[in-house]
C-alpha cells in the first residue's frame, strides 16, 4: 500500500511551515516540501523533511512534479502555509481533484484593489480607497480622500511596504519608495491609496465558515503597523462580538470564500466595524499556537485534515486568554549581548518564550521582519495573562550596538 503524503508548496520561516510538517506527521502523512529553494527553510533538513526543487512559479512544472510523485505516493491533499503560492496551491488541488479552496476566489482576494471592490460592491464597510499607478495619481488621490492615507501595494502582506503618510513629505517619500526601485513587488507595480481608519484593531480567526475566536492587536509606534501585542480573545461587548462576527461572515460571503482557514482584519470605528483586510489563510505565527491556548482548537491540523478530505473537529475544550508580545528593537546594529530568556519563561503563566541569537544583525523595515523574537503568556483570564506578559517582558534585556558609520 502506498505511503500517503501531504504536499506542500513552499514551506515558511516565521514556524507554521515547521507546524505544518509535525501535523501532517502526526495524521500519519508524508510531508514533502515544493520549493524553488528549499535551502530556505531550515526546518526541512533539521527535522529530515522531503524537499523537492522545482520552480514553485511554473504551474506546469508544479503539475509534472506532482504527477511524477503520484507514481510513488498516494497523495493525499495539496497545501501551503504561504499566501503567495495558496492560488497556486487552489488550481493544483482542482487540476488533481483534491479537496481545496475556489482558485479565482483566492486570486481575487489576494489583491486587495479587487478585494476592496468586490466588498464595497456588497456594501460591507471599508476605507475610503483608489489604486494608483504612478505618483501624480498617488498625490491626487490623497488630496481626494484626505490625509492621512495609508499606502500599500496592492499585492502583499506581511505589511511589508505599508506605511502611514501623515503628510506631503511622507507622502512622497514612501512614494518615491515604492516606484524608485527599492520595494520587491510581486505583481505589476500598483498602489493602493486608502483612508487611514482609527480605531482600536481586531481580528477574526475563521475556519470554513465558523468564527474561532476574535483576538486584538496593538501596533508600535507610526508610521509603521508593527505589531507590538496580540491577545486572544479580545475583550469585547456581546453587542462587539456579534458585530465584528456578523460583518466577518458577510465579507466571506462577498468573496465567495468559506473554505478552509481565513483571518479578517478590522478596525472598530466610530461607524462600527471596518474591514481592513481579509486574508484567505491562517494567520502568521504564533498566532495558531494563541487560538490553541486559548481555546484548544489546532487550526493547522484542521486546516491539514479538510485538504485530505478528513471530517474536522472545531470544538473547544476551553476558554483562557492567551496573548503574546513581541519583542521588537529601537535601532538598528548588531546584538550584542540578551539576558533574561530563562527567567522569562519561567514565570508562572508563561508559556513560550523565543529570543534571538546573539550577534543578529538588525536591520530594521517597518514590516514583520522586524520582529526578533516573543513572549507568550496563556491563564484563565485577561487581568492574569497581562500581568505574567508584563512581568515577563520586564526581566529580558538586551544591547544593540549601532553599526559603524561610513566616517568610523
Amino acid at each position: 500500500m502506498a505511503t500517503r503524503a501531504l504536499i506542500l508548496i513552499e514551506g515558511n520561516i516565521n514556524g507554521t511551515g515547521s507546524q505544518y510538517v509535525q501535523a501532517a506527521r502526526r495524521l500519519d502523512l508524508h510531508p514533502i516540501t515544493l520549493s524553488t529553494d528549499p535551502a530556505r527553510y531550515d526546518y526541512l533538513s533539521e527535522e529530515g523533511i522531503e524537499a523537492i526543487g522545482v520552480d514553485t512559479g511554473n504551474f506546469d512544472a508544479l503539475v509534472r512534479e506532482c504527477s511524477r510523485l503520484r507514481s510513488t505516493y498516494d497523495i493525499a491533499g495539496i497545501t501551503c502555509a504561504k499566501e503567495s503560492v495558496y492560488a497556486t496551491v487552489a488550481k493544483l488541488c482542482r487540476h488533481f481533484e483534491l479537496p481545496g479552496p475556489n482558485p479565482v476566489s483566492i486570486e481575487r482576494c489576494c489583491d486587495k484593489f479587487s478585494q476592496r471592490q468586490l466588498l464595497a460592491e456588497a456594501g460591507i464597510p471599508v476605507p475610503a480607497y483608489r489604486v494608483a499607478e504612478n505618483a501624480t495619481d498617488v498625490e491626487a488621490f490623497a488630496v481626494e480622500i484626505g490625509l492621512p492615507v495609508v499606502l500599500k501595494p496592492a499585492v502583499g502582506n506581511g505589511s511589508s511596504g505599508v506605511r502611514l503618510c501623515r503628510n506631503v513629505d511622507e507622502l512622497a517619500e514612501h512614494t518615491t519608495y515604492l516606484l524608485g526601485g527599492k520595494h520587491i513587488w510581486r505583481s505589476p507595480p500598483r498602489i493602493l491609496v486608502e483612508e487611514f481608519a482609527q480605531g482600536p484593531y481586531y481580528c477574526t480567526e475563521i475556519m470554513g465558515n465558523e468564527v474561532i475566536g476574535i483576538a486584538a492587536g496593538s501596533f508600535g509606534q507610526p508610521p509603521h503597523f508593527v505589531f507590538r501585542e496580540f491577545t486572544i480573545p479580545a475583550v469585547l461587548t456581546s453587542y462587539e462580538r456579534a458585530r465584528i462576527a456578523d460583518v466577518s461572515l458577510k465579507s466571506l460571503r462577498a468573496l465567495d470564500l468559506g473554505w478552509g482557514p481565513t483571518n479578517i482584519e478590522l478596525r472598530w470605528t466610530k461607524l462600527g466595524p471596518v474591514i481592513i483586510e481579509v486574508n484567505p489563510r491562517l494567520a502568521a505565527a504564533p498566532d495558531p499556537q494563541l487560538i490553541q491556548l486559548a481555546c484548544g482548537v489546532d487550526v493547522i491540523t484542521e486546516h491539514i485534515k479538510l485538504a485530505i478530505g478528513q471530517e474536522g473537529n472545531l470544538r473547544r475544550t476551553h476558554l483562557h486568554t492567551a496573548a503574546v508580545r513581541f519583542l521588537v528593537p529601537e535601532r538598528d546594529g548588531i546584538l550584542d549581548w540578551i539576558d533574561g530568556g530563562s527567567q522569562a519563561a519561567a514565570v508562572p503563566g508563561v508559556a513560550e518564550v523565543k529570543v534571538p541569537k546573539l550577534k543578529t544583525r538588525i536591520f530594521r523595515r517597518g514590516d514583520y521582519r522586524d520582529i526578533l523574537g516573543y513572549v507568550i503568556a496563556v491563564t484563565p483570564s485577561f487581568a492574569e495573562t497581562e500581568v505574567a506578559l508584563q512581568r515577563a517582558v520586564d526581566l529580558i534585556c538586551w544591547s544593540i550596538t549601532p553599526f559603524p558609520s561610513s566616517r568610523d
